[in-house]
């Protein structure tokens, strides 16, 4: 699908006007398998939109208010997200391989097979997320907080989860130590003690 520039800047301009007057005027965002690389978005809205299926890889998003948005499908490989809010997005099958995730927010997001390898989530909020078959090999998950977060076969191999916050109070059915291809699948309270002997370790032993 080909969408111009000035159309999507006409878009990104009614969807300000929508969150700003409430949906009282303007529309709300809907973008899909667009390529947002060449696009400067530091002036607009990105929360509460649809952007299914777009490529923001590399940009940076510093502190990029995503929040309550559907961003299935996307891909943010080696973006910069520091500090920038998923609150209650929809990351599902999302690519954010290498990304800079440091100390972002996403409390109350839907991760279904999302892509975290090699991203740094240093810091990051995970409170009430939901992480099912999600990917955080290689991930950098030091002093994140991942209290209320619902963990089902999500990987972990080679991650760093150093000072990880508030594994007592997350929902940890099972996580997956091996490979997709050769799973070595803990569950439950196996699960919750292999991630807190790994939070007390300067490295992953796995």
């Amino acid at each position: 699908m080909t969408t111009n520039k000035r159309e999507i800047l006409v878009q990104l301009e009614s969807h300000r006007l929508w969150i700003e007057t409430i949906g009282e005027q303007g529309e709300k965002l809907g973008l899909d398998e667009i390529d947002l690389r060449n696009m400067d978005l530091t002036q607009y809205p990105l929360d509460q939109a649809y952007i299914t299926a777009c490529i923001f890889d590399g940009m940076d998003l510093n502190h990029k208010d995503l929040s309550s948005s559907l961003l299935c499908s996307s891909t943010f490989i080696s973006a910069n997200l520091e500090g920038a809010d998923f609150c209650k997005s929809n990351v599902s099958y999302v690519n954010f391989t290498n990304a800079n995730i440091k100390a972002a927010r996403l409390a109350d997001s839907e991760c279904i097979e999302t892509l975290f390898v090699k991203a740094d989530l240093s810091d990051a909020n995970l409170i009430a997320g939901l992480f099912d078959e999600t990917d955080f090999r290689s991930a950098i998950l030091s002093n994140a907080d991942i209290r209320l977060a619902t963990f089902e076969r999500v990987l972990l191999k080679g991650a760093k989860l150093t000072g990880i916050r508030g594994i007592e109070e997350a929902f940890i059915k099972s996580i997956n130590i091996g490979t997709p291809e050769q799973p070595v699948i803990l569950v439950g309270e196996e699960a919750r003690k292999w991630l807190q002997d790994n939070s007390l370790n300067n490295e992953s032993r796995i």
